[in-house]
């Protein structure tokens, strides 16, 4: 099954399907995207813990996703267009996605003011006031000259009452349709970075499946680039997640990628696959390995446990990444006691490589028609 953009310069096609689980591959102008993917966060431009953008191309990184509000406060996106956009300027030819700073709605709850036009921040690094509504989001994300870029949104909390969700997300559609509006206008500048830039809407409504659906068909209509899931594992149980997903996938276009924000552990990837997703982000394989939290095919070890002290295998045998094919689980313990940064990226690394392997193996068992057995015996170490 194959999906082009028209003149939006990208091609998503369909390889294989298992139930409502897809294969394929999105093809955009700084390459081509195998999917099921997870993308590795560099909120900053830098994957945190001391990874290098030469790193990523060894534990096989496909895309790397970069934080809109972020870097327009520093060093400014306009900055980076000076240096050539964020490519150019993290040294990195493959896709970037970055997010819209619709979620620094959320996080930044205490920091923010929502009107209809957009969003009145104070800056988090030194309180300075900050505007941002959806034609100053496709603005920035432009000056980024992003590979994919996601439409401005409020993140509502999970838990918010249907009064207040409803109103969020009826003016979350109406940003959206002002994003494509823009982005449009944009494309189509002579000195756009990157006129072939896509847009990627945002179903929100936190866990009100009618909200939710409605709100999914009235975006579908649009004829986006790319649809992602918003405002999950923000508050609400893995069970609701999944309800959520069960009900709103379905009601999203099947011909374009479907990403899920912010999600997961290797559990939730696993289950969001089943559930037809393509794309996935999450924070938690950098921040645990920051903290010594690491994943295997066994479960999840903590290397500040006594029991690794003396322990001279590999943090997983059999694991090609740059910490296990050199150091041992002592080694890389005593960093980490000793708060020496080696200690931090080699974690990093790992649990990196481990996410990103994870992903290959996923679509080397959808490619064979037999997904249903991997998730089953990978869910028995995963839980």
């Amino acid at each position: 099954m194959l999906y082009t953009g028209r003149e939006r310069g990208y091609m998503y096609r369909i390889l294989k399907v298992e139930g409502r689980a897809k294969r394929a591959e999105l093809k955009t102008v700084h390459g081509t995207i195998q999917t099921p993917v997870f993308m590795n966060v560099g909120t900053a431009a830098a994957i945190k813990g001391a990874v290098a953008t030469s790193d990523l191309e060894q534990i096989k990184t496909q895309v790397e996703l970069s934080n809109t509000y972020h870097l327009h406060v520093r060093p400014g996106d306009r900055v980076i267009r000076q240096l050539g956009g964020l490519h150019k300027f993290m040294s990195w030819d493959k896709p970037i996605l970055t997010d819209s700073g619709g979620f620094q709605v959320f996080s930044l709850a205490g920091l923010r003011k929502i009107k209809e036009e957009g969003v009145y921040f104070n800056s988090h690094i030194d309180g300075r006031h900050i505007f941002m509504g959806p034609e100053e989001s496709m603005q920035i994300q432009s000056n980024l000259a992003s590979t994919i870029a996601m439409a401005f949104d409020e993140c509502a909390p999970s838990k918010a009452d249907r009064k207040y969700v409803q109103a969020s997300v009826d003016r979350t559609f109406r940003w959206l349709e002002r994003c494509k509006k823009e982005m449009a206008r944009l494309n189509g500048l002579e000195d756009t970075l990157n006129p072939h830039q896509l847009l990627f809407g945002i179903n929100q409504g936190a866990v009100y499946p009618d909200i939710r659906i409605e709100h999914a068909r009235r975006i579908s209509e649009l004829e986006l680039d790319g649809y992602a899931v918003g405002g999950l594992a923000v508050g609400e149980t893995h069970e609701e997640m999944y309800h959520i997903l069960d009900e709103v996938v379905p009601y999203l276009p099947q011909d374009k990628p479907t990403y899920l924000m912010g999600v997961g552990t290797p559990a939730n990837i696993l289950e969001g696959v089943e559930r037809g997703v393509d794309f996935f982000d999450c924070v938690y394989p950098t921040r645990n390995g920051r903290h010594g939290h690491l994943y295997t095919n066994h479960g999840k070890i903590n290397l500040f446990n006594a029991q690794y002290e003396l322990d001279q295998s590999p943090i997983e045998e059999g694991c090609g990444c740059p910490a296990c094919r050199r150091y041992s689980r002592a080694y890389i313990r005593h960093l980490l006691k000793a708060k020496e940064m080696l200690g931090m990226r080699l974690c990093v690394l790992h649990n990196l490589y481990f996410y990103n392997t994870m992903m290959e193996e996923i679509r080397d068992a959808l490619d064979k028609g037999c997904f249903a057995e991997y998730k089953k015996q990978k869910l028995k170490f995963m839980l």
